[in-house]
């Protein structure tokens, strides 16, 4: 029988990649793929397993399909992804709707998983969380114009809050030739944005070849001629070097723009965190990037009502995104994660508290981004055309300051020949709504 397998991949573009993988393993064993799980016989749900939110956000996304599996519509129901490895046997205990459950480790066997499932086993399979393959083709599942390459897998740096070197193991980085070929390749099948991830992009290469290797992949990646983005986001601000800055300088194919997440600006704060800096050396940063490469584009994250976190450790932190006014931001409660150093300190504080704090900063952006939309106005801007948008009546798309998903989107007129998703325009700002950019292609 030709079984029909779908995947629901959730969490980050990391976990992105690994569904990809999964899809091209299935695909090779003739399995067919479709789109929407509810057209399957057997529906993967590719779990994230980070913070309360998105392992809610997964467990919510196992129900529905159990109700799909219930009216006959789904024969079986695979959980793969961080919340497999890191639940293991607790998910089959407590979900009647799994028909098995797959670490990370066994992401290369699972054409495998898939064909023992559709002749009734219930399977359960944990083996290495180091065995997840890092090599391999893929299904891809963004746009053909843009796409993203894991550099590697896991984190060593081991925050006091975060559960994944648990869930994923140690920093492993991928041998930079294989990373070119696979570029290669993606640039040949009509990709021209390229997102380079990883848990710590700046850390790629210090485990294979002793030293921080990102700039010189970067330089590798921009002989690829077809490409024209290059993108870089989970960039620690603590192993940013200069090397890496003048690189992003140099190089006109990577996007004037940098994910840079500092989770908090205390220097207690980000100690009891284990992470490195304080508000002194984090400015100096962005003060360099910004000398460095003048219209660079600067996405930061933060956390907060972290364990110990005081009024004022929150009133400096919102004081420094004040100050800084990154164009970009997003800001969390803390979310306590068991089994992290972190979940078993005391002075844990009030949800309601945490959140509040975390509503005070995003308000406090909004005026920021709005501040920077007006900025653009009158100003021409290169943006890579997504598509039409039927409700706005009008195309959108992404500029360099734009990363697909997290940030927003430029919205505009056309009245010459029709743009395609995947063409770059030139477009020129006029106006905005809310924080995103309203223009005229020219």
């Amino acid at each position: 029988m030709n079984y029909k397998v779908g995947i629901v991949s959730l969490g980050c573009e990391k976990n992105r990649v690994d569904a990809e993988m999964l899809l091209y393993k299935l695909k090779e064993k003739g399995f067919t793929i479709v789109d929407d799980p509810a057209m399957c016989d057997v529906a993967i749900v590719n779990t994230c397993g980070f913070i309360e939110s998105a392992k809610q956000e997964s467990i919510d996304e196992i129900i529905e399909l159990g109700k799909l599996k219930a009216e006959g519509k789904i024969k079986k129901i695979i959980v793969t992804g961080c919340l497999a490895q890191r639940y293991k046997s607790e998910i089959m205990q407590n979900m009647f709707e799994v028909d098995a459950v797959a670490g990370i480790g066994a992401n290369s066997d699972i054409a495998d998983i898939v064909m023992r499932t559709v002749q009734g086993e219930n399977v359960e399979e944990f083996p290495e969380k180091t065995l997840l393959p890092l090599e391999g083709g893929r299904v891809q599942s963004t746009p053909g114009y843009y796409a993203y390459i894991k550099i590697a897998e896991g984190c060593s740096n081991c925050c006091s809050y975060c559960a994944i070197p648990l869930i994923r193991g140690k920093f492993r980085s991928r041998k930079m030739e294989n990373i070119i070929e696979e570029a290669n390749r993606l640039a040949e099948n009509g990709v021209k944005e390229l997102i380079v991830i990883a848990q710590d992009t700046t850390k790629y290469g210090v485990d294979l070849y002793g030293e921080p290797s990102l700039a010189k992949l970067l330089k590798e990646l921009c002989k690829i001629e077809k490409l024209k983005w290059i993108r870089v986001l989970y960039c620690y601000p603590e192993n940013l070097t200069d090397e890496l800055i003048d690189t992003m300088a140099q190089e006109e194919k990577i996007v004037k723009y940098i994910d840079l997440p500092m989770q908090h600006c205390s220097a207690q704060v980000l100690h009891n965190m284990n992470r490195k800096g304080d508000r002194d050396t984090l400015k100096a940063k962005v003060e360099k990037l910004r000398e460095k490469i003048p219209d660079i584009t600067i996405r930061t994250t933060f956390i907060t009502g972290f364990p110990g976190e005081t009024r004022e450790d929150f009133e400096d932190l919102a004081e420094f995104a004040k100050e800084m006014k990154f164009q970009r931001l997003g800001c969390f409660a803390y979310s306590q994660e068991e089994n992290t150093k972190a979940a078993e300190m005391s002075m844990q504080i009030d949800p309601e508290i945490k959140q509040k704090r975390a509503d005070i900063i995003m308000e406090q952006q909004q005026l920021i981004m709005e501040e920077y939309c007006k900025q653009l106005m009158g100003k021409t801007i290169t943006v890579l055309c997504e598509g039409y948008d039927r409700y706005a009546e009008c195309y959108f798309g992404r500029s360099q300051a734009d990363a697909p998903e997290v940030d927003g989107v430029v919205f505009f007129n056309c009245s010459g020949a029709k743009p395609a998703p995947g063409d770059f325009v030139q477009v020129k700002i006029d106006d905005y709504l809310g924080c995103d950019p309203i223009g005229e292609m020219i």
